[in-house]
């Protein structure tokens, strides 16, 4: 795939912000990333980076800021929450024709196909299972005002804010009429929880947003902030169930590595995390099924912009049949935790 960067204006700019640059730059896009456009960036003395981008084609107003998750993951540092150290925001046109953030290059291994995930022993897909929830818990236990963060976004109740968000994001991403997913819309809006938590937010935590030690399954580094807002932390925790999809509930055929053997069932990664966080599961339920929901509406939005433009591809791309199996599961997880009959 192509770069979506000028290397050489980027060399430039490196140099001119003292970063140790030889020669000339090379770079590959890497992950399955459907969203910000990651590239691992390297120069001809062995030093690598990370840069990420906006999409390509049609942008959705307030989505793909890489400027506010530079400016989250510069915040954490030092948190004890794992992520790659910052280096800066590129807004040089001669470089690209929008913002580039770039960071340090984080080894390990990235959990996003099949071939990977059966590639680590079943002692380390556990430990990643369950370090996927402790670090979730370290990320909940940040304290916003301390770190800079208490203005990120709004402190108001999360739920509202939520559907109001994403319904908007699925009315601008909208392929097709989907009327059980309004209908699941509707079902979220009649069962909002009460919570008065404020906490910060990653958005998008799932195994493929983090650099593991493919020995152990360690966290090295969590990724991709750019969902992250203020809200009820347990709004993540029903995200990452939403991911973590079980034997029998493959939707549409989209791959989980959560369902190879050896990792952690989603009743095992729910009681990791209220151990490690303190916190009540009472209205989980409802966020697992927001969960889900936003993920259909992210994958709608996917393929919404592989319509608008074929270059933003990158490994599996959603199909309207999966988006489908998506709104299914959605209702599926609706009844299991009593919101629909």
């Amino acid at each position: 795939m192509s770069v979506e960067l000028n290397l050489e204006a980027l060399a430039a700019w490196m140099r001119g912000i003292g970063e140790p640059v030889t020669g000339e730059l090379s770079g590959t896009r890497v992950g399955q990333g459907q969203s910000n456009l990651t590239y691992r960036i390297d120069d001809e003395a062995g030093h690598s980076w990370i840069a990420r981008r906006p999409p390509l084609g049609r942008l959705l107003a307030s989505a793909h800021d890489v400027e506010r998750e530079y400016r989250i993951m510069s915040a954490l540092q030092g948190t004890g929450v794992p992520v790659p150290t910052t280096i800066g925001v590129c807004t040089d046109g001669g470089v690209a024709d929008v913002p580039v953030f770039l960071m340090e290059h984080v080894e390990g291994t990235v959990v996003d196909d099949e071939e990977t995930t059966r590639a680590l022993s079943p002692e380390a897909r556990r430990r990643l299972g369950l370090d996927l929830a402790r670090t979730l818990a370290k990320i909940h236990a940040v304290d916003i005002d301390a770190v800079g963060l208490g203005e990120l976004a709004s402190r108001k109740p999360y739920a509202p804010r939520q559907l109001k968000r994403w319904t908007r994001q699925l009315g601008e991403s909208r392929t097709q009429e989907r009327p059980d997913l309004d209908a699941l819309t509707q079902l979220l809006v009649d069962h909002q929880p009460e919570s008065d938590e404020i906490g910060l937010v990653h958005g998008d935590f799932h195994v493929r947003n983090v650099i593991i030690d493919e020995r152990s399954g360690e966290i090295r580094a969590v990724l991709d902030w750019e969902l992250s807002t203020l809200g009820d932390p347990l709004a993540d925790t029903g995200s990452a169930l939403a991911y973590w999809t079980q034997a029998g509930e493959m939707p549409g055929g989209m791959f989980a590595a959560s369902m190879v053997e050896g990792f952690p069932t989603r009743a095992e990664m729910t009681a990791e995390y209220l151990q490690a966080s303190g916190r009540s599961g009472q209205s989980l339920g409802f966020w697992h099924v927001l969960g889900v929901w936003k993920v259909a509406i992210i994958a709608e939005g996917v393929y919404r912009r592989v319509l608008d433009n074929p270059a933003n591809a990158a490994g599996f791309t959603p199909t309207p049949e999966n988006i489908q199996a998506l709104i299914d599961h959605g209702w599926d997880v609706a009844r299991e935790n009593g919101l629909a009959s």
